[in-house]
């Protein structure tokens, strides 16, 4: 298959989406959350894209499916810490609801990813 123009990727480019509202959700968590749950949600945002991005910098597709099964562990986690985060307050059922769908769908979008290089 050789290597993917990341850019291009649809995952890629709702996952840039992700970190953008990830951090724009987190900046309204109380200030004791700044080395917790924020830099947790933030960090786990971020690696989402990051290993998309650098699992298609790999010349194998089952190098790149190990990036991409990272990418999905991370966006399971991220999905995880919204979870936690909305059980504390920090965000309304609406939003909470809103990003819970998108990252259900670039989890289904990774998953679907994996499965096509499986396919190979």
């Amino acid at each position: 298959m050789g290597r993917h123009n990341f850019k291009k990727l649809k995952i890629w480019q709702d996952s840039i989406k992700l970190v953008s509202e990830s951090y724009l959700l987190t900046k309204s968590f109380p200030d004791f959350e700044k080395f917790n749950l924020i830099s947790q949600m933030n960090r786990c945002a971020v690696s989402i894209p990051s290993n998309i991005a650098e699992g298609s910098s790999k010349s194998t597709d089952i190098h790149f499916k190990k990036f991409l099964e990272i990418s999905l562990g991370s966006a399971f986690e991220w999905e995880t810490q919204l979870i936690v985060a909305f059980h504390q307050k920090y965000l309304s059922k609406e939003i909470f609801d809103e990003l819970e769908d998108k990252i259900l769908q670039i989890q289904k979008m990774i998953g679907k990813f994996i499965d096509n290089l499986n396919n190979h």
